[in-house]
């Protein structure tokens, strides 16, 4: 299982060094689940064909479940795109919600982690 955590204003970069970060990670394996907290955004700065770029760079697995959760209508609707994009490129299994409950219960967790498992993308 992987915790990602995304604050303030995101852009290209943050999730770029993120990715890479998890790559380079020896423990990283490509079929761990993820969740990600993106209800502390303020702001998302990628464009439309950023959002397709990182979509070409897989590091996850056909297998894996991953879990978006956001807050704000603009941040719901990146993550779908980002999702399609990724279902398009043979990974169906990224859901988008606004709520925690159904988001664990996509990724088979009984309870929301505690906040210092999630690494920041960025602060």
């Amino acid at each position: 299982m992987v915790f990602s955590k995304a604050t303030g204003v995101l852009g290209l970069s943050d999730v770029l060094d993120h990715m890479d970060r998890l790559k380079r990670d020896p423990d990283f394996r490509p079929d761990f689940n993820q969740l990600v907290d993106f209800r502390e955004l303020a702001n998302v700065t990628l464009t439309h064909a950023q959002i397709r770029e990182l979509a070409r760079r897989p590091i996850y697995s056909k297998v894996s479940r991953r879990s978006f959760v956001v807050a704000r209508e603009v941040d719901y609707g990146l993550s779908r795109m980002f999702a399609a994009y990724r279902e398009i490129g043979g990974e169906p299994g990224i859901r988008v919600f606004r709520d925690m409950r159904p988001s664990l219960d996509w990724i088979s967790l009984r309870e929301e982690p505690d906040p210092k498992l999630f690494p920041l993308l960025i602060d």
